[in-house]
């Protein structure tokens, strides 16, 4: 009995060969193509690769061993590796997780707070900004720059904080009602640079920026008042707000709080309202070209003071999540700079309603593990401020990135796609 060798599969023609080799060749320089994802994040890329030079070069030990670099080089590229890699292990630990902590968890010789307490600090950091976020990615889907988010959230601070202390509710209610508080007071600090707007043509970067400095300086003498300063201390800060208006912890020993959840779900309504509602619509349209959309039948002026009594809601908001979770009492600096780091949050976003929530959870995750770094390595807390600027340079100058990367662009990239397909 004789066995036949199984049949060689049939060779592809050179035809069809050269079709594949060209679609795999096309595939991966499509994922080469300056798209907003990639350039995103090869500008964070970027931006720590600076940064690591940064950190070398503020270091004086290390900066020492290059002075015999040519006689030595090894003791030079050792200690800058031993640097860079433990300062930016430790932004990890301390904004995402400590693997070692999550080890001893799993093993029973740690707990789980230690182990959670890094992402916990992240998204204690993000709540705020994506508010703010959001109240600067809307403005400018509507053509309009919205530079007054720090003094929207300053006010959302003051009627959050004030609601949270000299109103006597039931728990649960008196919550709503701070942040609803908040909500409203940051609404009527928008109000005024969109009415201005509308009605006088006055610009809103002039004006949002001058409401900035008259809501901290009205900040600063309200908590000097009678009724709202502490009476057990004689410095600038406010009573303490009701646990009953505090945004609950999840879990309770961790510092996040119910503020995240909060601004999960508002990026979700953010969104639906640009891309799915009539009012929508009409900012967008008025953002594009103001001049068609009147001609169509739009009100301009009603677009315009409807969206700052928006967006300036959204950053009162913001302001209320951070008296009511992180802060517990007005102070001069209970804002800190949320409204201007909101600025930023927007532009790394690319004022989209999702990307504006993942860069706020990047700037607070650098916020986050900025500061371990700063205890376990003593690199400067100013150096992740240096980070977060130069990602925003990167993403506000694409062509800056497809340059040094040689990538092709996105539009280039579909019309190879589509030609592909035409086959």
């Amino acid at each position: 009995m004789t066995t036949e060798a199984p049949a060689a599969p049939p060779e592809k023609s050179p035809e069809k060969k050269e079709k594949e080799e060209s679609f795999l060749g096309l595939f991966v320089h499509n994922l080469w193509s300056a798209n907003t994802v990639t350039v995103t994040i090869l500008s964070i890329f970027l931006a720590l690769l600076i940064g690591a030079v940064l950190i070398v070069i503020s270091d004086a030990n290390v900066l020492s061993t290059f002075s015999y670099f040519t006689a030595r080089p090894s003791d030079a590229l050792t200690a800058s590796w031993d640097l860079i890699s433990q300062a930016y292990a430790d932004l990890f630990k301390g904004a995402i997780f400590d693997p070692a902590a999550v080890q001893a968890w799993f093993n029973g010789s740690g707990d789980w707070k230690t182990a959670l307490n890094p992402l916990s600090e992240t998204l204690t950091y993000a709540a705020p900004l994506v508010f703010t976020g959001l109240s600067v990615a809307l403005a400018f889907r509507g053509g309009l720059f919205n530079i007054g988010g720090q003094g929207q959230a300053v006010i959302g601070c003051i009627t959050a904080g004030v609601a949270g202390f000299a109103i006597g509710l039931p728990a649960g209610l008196h919550l709503i009602v701070a942040l609803a508080a908040g909500l409203i007071g940051g609404a009527l600090w928008g109000f005024l640079p969109g009415l201005l707007k509308a009605r006088t043509g006055a610009h809103e970067v002039i004006t949002t920026i001058m409401l900035n400095y008259t809501a901290t300086l009205f900040l600063g003498w309200l908590i000097l008042q009678n009724g709202v300063q502490d009476p057990d201390r004689t410095d600038a800060i406010s009573k303490t707000v009701d646990s009953s208006a505090v945004l609950p912890a999840l879990p309770a020993p961790l510092r996040v709080h119910l503020g995240i959840v909060l601004a999960v779900i508002v990026t979700a309504a953010v969104a639906w309202l640009i891309n799915r509602s009539s009012f929508g619509f009409e900012l967008r349209a008025v953002g594009v070209n103001p001049p068609a959309a009147k001609t169509a039948g739009m009100s301009v002026a009603r677009t315009y003071t409807m969206l700052m009594v928006v967006a300036g809601g959204l950053a009162g908001l913001g302001g209320a999540v951070q008296v009511l979770g992180t802060a517990d009492k007005l102070t001069g600096q209970v804002a800190g700079n949320i409204g201007f780091d909101g600025l930023l949050v927007a532009l790394l976003g690319r004022n989209k309603p999702w990307g504006t929530l993942f860069a706020a959870i990047l700037y607070g995750a650098l916020r986050a593990g900025g500061n371990l770094m700063q205890v376990d390595v003593g690199v400067s807390l100013e150096l992740v401020t240096v980070l977060q600027a130069l990602i925003v340079i990167f993403i506000a100058a694409p062509a800056l990135v497809k340059t040094i990367f040689q990538l092709r662009d996105a539009r280039t990239a579909r019309l190879g796609t589509s030609m592909a397909k035409g086959w």
